[in-house]
């Protein structure tokens, strides 16, 4: 077998098989999957396949396997469950119970199995029903999907803002250049342009609403077709309103209510007129809250988000950047880093870069410095040092989870001193200031192609350092004796 389908197979094997699965997804690096019962999967077995860098117990099994591997891996996984990747796992009956037809105490085997499913079902959702997983499971579900456009799109930005620099200081000539950047930059916005359309249908997706009424409500926030001269006013600051005002968290918002206006029409509405009328209805009102309520409150929030963002940066600085440098491994550990992406998508919208993204990002490059000493202290250690090996790459491209769950969060100390790296990085970009990237999805050496207004060169000074002191921290004061000691991979 391939090693996809041998690691398929692996994560199967401790996890209560493929009949104890009701859901597979997967983002970056995280084959992500929602079990029946969870009491039936052994985390120390999984820990141990083969291929499995990392295992994190939330509202849903996160299981690190590493870029590119994780789409493959996911996709064996769903070819066996027989489903398309994001949809729900139908009861493998025939492998839980060999004799579906056969009856005890009234109910067949089949029955048995389908509500014990949904025993466990109520059980797991009891236990993971808080309002803050509840937020960051949303979050992340509605986001998550769009990372392989925002990689795209952002490496686009990156390629046109390079050309456009070429063409503007005269290294690049000829009508040719020209109408190619801007081919690019069309493609490049086909993501941002319509962010909201495609967060409605996501988010509609999440919360149980209709994806297509989603996206109609999220299409809504864009204004098509207002004219000029006959413009929709803010109801409380009586200033026309703007084309994506509020931004995608007015959209999140908006498709919430569409989904709890959408579920009630449904209880109440006849069968043959459900269709048609309840759509309609769920549409129409949750069109007109967005737009003369939603979007004005929800512009009210983006705009001093932005502001206190600025705030805390520039009074803050150097020690705003140390902190924000050195917190986010912790973020990307429980799996909370997805909270900031709203944030950034809506700080490009208003300022065209976010300048929160070149900042965390420093904590990535405190991985690599944590990296490469660990594999000088330690290369005695064939097992540790193999693992490096793989590590690293992906992680000076800005990818940390196999650095940070196959080598630093292990072992313990490198982690605290490769925290101390990305802080240091962080400082120095918060020093400078206004330090912002034009697009996310890209992160680490990648992201020197995003930074806005030619400041990639204090972009790479923070990258430097926090390679430097990553590096230095842990080689001093970050590597355990026994890491040190000869192991055969």
């Amino acid at each position: 077998m391939s090693k996809e389908k041998d690691l398929a197979h692996g994560i199967l094997s401790t996890v209560g098989g493929i009949q104890n699965v009701e859901l597979i997804t997967h983002c970056m690096t995280r084959v992500r999957i929602t079990l029946r019962d969870e009491s039936l999967a052994s985390i120390e077995d999984l820990k141990r396949v083969p291929g499995v860098i990392g295992v994190i117990e939330e509202s849903t099994l996160q299981i690190i396997v590493g870029p590119g591997l994780v789409e493959k891996v996911s996709r064996v996984l769903a070819d066996i469950s027989g489903v398309e990747l994001g949809e729900a796992v139908p009861l493998q009956a025939a492998h839980a119970f060999p004799n579906p037809d056969s009856r005890t105490n009234g109910l067949s085997d089949k029955e048995k199995a389908e509500q014990l499913a949904a025993q466990n079902k109520e059980k797991y959702k009891e236990k993971n029903n808080t309002p803050v997983k509840n937020f960051l499971k949303s979050i992340s579900n509605i986001f998550i999907p769009l990372a392989p456009a925002f990689v795209a799109a952002g490496l686009l930005a990156g390629i046109t803002s390079v050309i456009g620099n070429f063409i503007t200081a005269g290294h690049l000539s000829g009508e040719g250049w020209a109408q190619f950047n801007l081919i690019l930059n069309v493609i490049k916005n086909g993501i941002f342009s319509y962010m909201a359309i495609f967060v409605g249908i996501n988010s509609a997706r999440v919360f149980g609403a209709s994806p297509s009424l989603g996206g109609v409500i999220g299409g809504a926030t864009l204004l098509t077709g207002m004219k000029p001269e006959l413009p929709i006013h803010n109801l409380f600051t009586g200033e026309p309103l703007i084309a994506g005002q509020g931004g995608i968290i007015g959209v999140v918002l908006a498709v919430w209510i569409l989904s709890l206006i959408e579920k009630r029409l449904h209880k109440i509405m006849p069968n043959s007129i459900d269709l048609i009328v309840t759509s309609f209805l769920s549409v129409l009102a949750t069109g007109l809250l967005t737009i003369f309520l939603i979007m004005p409150l929800a512009g009210f929030v983006a705009d001093n988000l932005l502001v206190a963002v600025n705030w805390i940066l520039s009074v803050g600085g150097a020690f705003a950047g140390f902190f924000l440098g050195g917190i986010w491994l912790v973020m990307v550990m429980l799996g909370l880093h997805h909270i900031m992406t709203p944030i950034h998508i809506e700080l490009i919208a208003q300022t065209g870069m976010t300048i929160l993204l070149p900042i965390l990002a420093m904590a990535g490059a405190g991985q690599v410095g944590a990296g490469l000493a660990l594999w000088i202290r330690c290369r005695k250690n064939k097992q540790l040092t193999g693992i490096i090996k793989g590590a690293l790459p992906v992680g000076v491209l800005g990818i940390g989870e196999p650095l940070i769950y196959g080598v630093t969060l292990p072992l313990g100390k490198p982690f605290v001193t490769a925290c101390l790296g990305g802080a240091f990085g962080g400082a120095v970009i918060g020093y400078f200031g206004n330090v912002g990237a034009m697009s996310i999805g890209a992160s680490g050496i990648e992201m020197l192609l995003l930074i806005a207004d030619g400041k990639w060169w204090v972009y790479l000074l923070g990258l430097i350092t926090a390679y430097f002191f990553g590096f230095i921290c842990t080689y001093l004061f970050g590597t355990p004796k026994d890491a040190r000691q000869a192991k055969e991979a």
